[in-house]
C-alpha cells in the first residue's frame, strides 16, 4: 500500500478494565483527537450549520457523500475548485464514504455485478455505473483525508449464503480500490495528490461471527492506514452488534484506527467505544433537529410538543452550546411550530454539540481513569443504567 500522507494514529491512553482507548489521528489537514464523533457533510455541507459553527462546537472532522457529490456538482468541478476543503470552506479534515451504501439502498433502480454496480440516479433518472476504480477516482478528486472502499453493504437480515457471496465480493472490490489507489499516486497527474488520501478497508459479514472473522481477517492482511466496520446498527438488536463488535475489534490491528458506521447514540456510541472503536457518524443529529428533536442526557426532548411552549429553561441546563446559551425550549418550540428554519437550525447545533461534546467528556474519562462525572453512561457499563 503506498501511503501518500504519512497519515498514523498515536495511542493516548487505553482504560484498563475494557478495550476503550484515547487516541491522536494525524491527517494532512490536521489531527483529530479520538474516540471522536464525525458530523454528516452528505452534499458538502451538515444541514443548516456553517464552518465557522461546526468549528465554534468542536467538530474535527466531518463526512461528506461521494454518490450525491458526483451526482452534483460532480467531482470536476470539485476538483476545478481545488478539492472539497476549499469548495466547502472546511481546513479541517475530511472523510468521504464510497458511496457504496446509497448505491445499495436504491433497491430495484440498482442491479450488482462483478465488475460494479449499475443504477439509476435518484434525481433524474440518469443511468450510472460504479465500479471500485470509479470510486477511488471520484474520491481522489474531492480530495478527502480519508478515502472509503467501495463495498457491498448486505441489507439485514440476510442469509448466510447471501452476506457471503457480497463479503467475499468485498474483498475482491478492496482488492481493486488498493490498486486504483497505487495507480493514481504512480501517475501523478493531480495535485491535490501531494496532499494525500489515505485509504480505509470495510469489514463485513453480516450477524455471523465466521463471517465476520473471514472479513476482518482478510481486510487486515491489506495492510491499511485504518479499518471500518461496516453493516452493523442496520436494524439487528443491540446485543448482536456489540457481539459482532466483539468479534471484529479482537482481529484489527490495536496501532490502527477502526471507524464503526452510522451509530449516533450515546449508548451505541459507547458500546463501541468500550470495544475499542475511534470513530463514528451517523446523520442522526441533524434528522431529528429537522423533526424538531433535541438530544439530551435524559434521551429524546421533542421541543415541537405544547408542553414547552411556555418553559423558557435552555435546552437543557449546563449546556455551553449556542442554542443553550442563549434561547429557551419556548422560543425554539415557537420558531420550530412557525416553520422558522432558524428553530432548526438551532437544535441542529445543540444536537451536534452534544454528541462531540458527549465523546470529548468519554476521551476524558479514559485519559483519567475515570467514569462519566454524575451521568448515566460509564466506560465499565453496557449502556443505560
Amino acid at each position: 500500500m503506498v501511503d501518500l500522507s504519512g497519515f498514523r494514529w498515536d495511542l493516548i491512553k487505553k482504560d484498563p478494565s475494557s478495550g476503550a482507548r484515547a487516541g491522536v489521528l494525524h491527517t494532512p489537514h490536521g489531527c483529530v483527537e479520538t474516540p471522536v464523533f464525525m458530523p454528516v457533510g452528505t452534499q458538502a455541507t451538515v444541514k443548516g450549520v456553517s464552518p465557522e459553527e461546526l468549528d465554534a462546537l468542536g467538530a474535527q472532522i466531518i463526512l461528506s457523500n461521494t454518490y450525491h457529490l458526483y451526482l452534483r456538482p460532480g467531482p470536476a468541478i470539485v476538483r476545478k475548485a481545488g478539492g472539497l476543503h476549499k469548495f466547502m470552506h472546511w481546513s479541517k479534515p475530511i472523510l468521504t464514504d464510497s458511496g457504496g451504501f446509497q448505491v445499495f439502498s436504491l433497491g430495484d433502480l440498482r442491479k450488482i455485478s462483478e465488475e460494479g454496480v449499475a443504477f439509476r440516479s435518484h434525481l433524474d433518472g440518469s443511468a450510472h455505473f460504479l465500479t471500485p476504480e470509479k470510486a477511488v477516482d471520484i474520491q481522489l478528486d474531492l480530495g478527502a483525508d480519508i478515502i472509503m472502499a467501495f463495498d457491498e453493504c448486505a441489507p439485514f437480515p440476510s442469509s448466510y449464503d447471501y452476506v457471503k457471496q457480497s463479503m467475499g465480493r468485498t474483498l475482491r472490490w478492496l482488492g481493486r480500490c488498493q490498486e486504483a489507489v497505487s495507480a493514481r499516486a504512480d501517475e501523478d497527474r493531480l495535485g491535490l495528490e501531494a496532499e494525500g488520501s489515505s485509504l480505509f478497508g470495510i469489514v463485513q459479514g453480516g450477524m455471523y461471527e465466521d463471517l465476520r472473522r473471514e472479513s476482518a481477517l482478510a481486510t487486515v492482511a491489506f495492510d491499511l492506514p485504518g479499518y471500518a466496520i461496516g453493516g452493523l446498527s442496520v436494524g439487528e438488536p443491540f446485543e448482536v452488534m456489540c457481539e459482532m463488535l466483539d468479534v471484529t475489534t479482537e482481529i484489527l490491528p490495536a496501532d490502527k484506527p477502526r471507524y464503526l458506521m452510522g451509530v449516533g447514540t450515546p449508548d451505541y456510541l459507547l458500546a463501541a467505544v468500550r470495544r475499542g472503536v475511534d470513530m463514528f457518524d451517523c446523520v442522526l443529529p441533524t434528522r431529528i433537529a429537522r423533526n424538531g428533536s433535541a438530544m439530551t442526557r435524559e434521551g429524546r426532548l421533542v421541543v415541537r410538543n405544547a408542553a414547552f411552549a411556555e418553559d423558557l429553561r435552555p435546552i437543557e441546563e449546563g449546556c455551553t452550546c449556542y442554542a443553550c446559551r442563549n434561547f429557551s425550549r419556548a422560543y425554539i418550540r415557537h420558531l420550530v411550530k412557525a416553520n422558522e428554519m432558524f428553530g432548526l437550525r438551532l437544535l441542529s447545533i445543540h444536537n451536534l454539540h452534544f454528541l462531540v461534546a458527549f465523546m470529548r467528556e468519554v476521551r476524558y474519562a479514559i485519559i483519567h481513569g475515570k467514569s462519566l462525572r454524575g451521568d448515566i453512561w460509564t466506560i465499565g457499563g453496557e449502556g443505560p443504567a
